[in-house]
């Protein structure tokens, strides 16, 4: 059921992306190198969590594709760079040559760049169905989420402890920052646009928090147990950078039972306030267990 909700609702965000590409033409390496690095398969979690809010809020799935898309590229120009020599220095990204192999490391720079600022256009441009009110508040959480305050903050530490034996409180914000908060700001911006209440808001918030941490968690585990065929790209980069992940400070076993129980609270939290309603919320925690990439 996810997995065809998640395609369905993915190829609606990627028409989306391919409709603002095409509104860029010079220089066609920029346009060519954002398309590559947006386009080329992923699972569109952030865009499509941003969705189901709207879904579960009863309103029009419309009026979030441009936040939607916006959030797509962000998430994107992270990896870009993620993949840099500088920082992971990773040679393949979902089983195909990162953006840096492909058009050369100065233009993945200036193509991570590109995807920034345009999200931040689009956002800006393109919601012209919301408030202008409602619109400051979007830019307003996803320039916190993306920022030094969320995810480019949870990067940084995360270089600092590479070879370092770092505390689990240290490890907690790295993968809360880097990872997690660009996870909630989907839902965060789904209850801006569907004016959520603030009980839903807060269910909501500590939904996506779990959920946020349940991945990284399985990413760690993905990284000691996982393939190239199946994940697109070699395991053991953690290990490789000496990176602390949950597997090297609890074990493997440990690991996955942390796993479970941030995914069964998940799942308690939507069904106790939402029901049936929260299906997809339900089902998407499951698969984010489950997953093998």
């Amino acid at each position: 059921m996810i997995k065809e909700y998640l395609k369905l609702r993915g190829l609606e965000v990627e028409k989306t992306l391919r409709d603002y590409f095409e509104e860029l033409n010079y220089p066609e390496v920029i346009k060519d190198g954002m398309k590559y690095s947006v386009l080329n398969g992923g699972k569109r979690l952030r865009p499509v969590l941003l969705l189901m809010t709207l879904e579960l809020l009863g309103k029009d799935i419309n009026l979030g594709f441009p936040t939607a898309a916006a959030i797509e590229m962000i998430h994107s120009y992270s990896l870009v760079h993620d993949d840099l020599p500088a920082l992971d220095n990773d040679d393949y990204r979902r089983g195909k040559s990162t953006t840096h192999k492909k058009f050369g490391e100065a233009e993945a720079i200036l193509i991570g760049d590109s995807l920034l600022t345009y999200a931040f256009y689009i956002l800006a441009n393109k919601n012209e169905k919301l408030s202008s009110e409602k619109t400051i508040k979007i830019i307003e959480k996803i320039s916190y989420a993306a920022g030094t305050q969320g995810m480019i903050g949870g990067q940084m530490i995360d270089i600092e402890s590479e070879g370092k034996n770092i505390d689990l409180p240290t490890l907690q914000y790295i993968h809360t920052h880097k990872t997690g908060m660009m996870i909630r700001v989907p839902i965060q911006v789904g209850a801006i646009i569907g004016e959520a209440t603030e009980k839903e808001i807060e269910y909501l918030t500590e939904y996506a928090d779990l959920i946020g941490l349940a991945f990284q968690i399985k990413d760690d585990i993905l990284d000691i147990e996982g393939d190239f065929e199946t994940i697109g790209k070699p395991i053991g980069s953690d290990q490789g950078l000496n990176k602390a992940t949950y597997p090297s400070i609890f074990g493997l076993e440990r690991t996955k039972e942390m796993l479970k129980e941030k995914v069964e609270k998940a799942k308690e939290i939507i069904e106790k306030e939402f029901g049936e309603k929260g299906k997809y919320f339900v089902a998407l925690a499951e698969y984010i267990e489950a997953r093998e990439k």
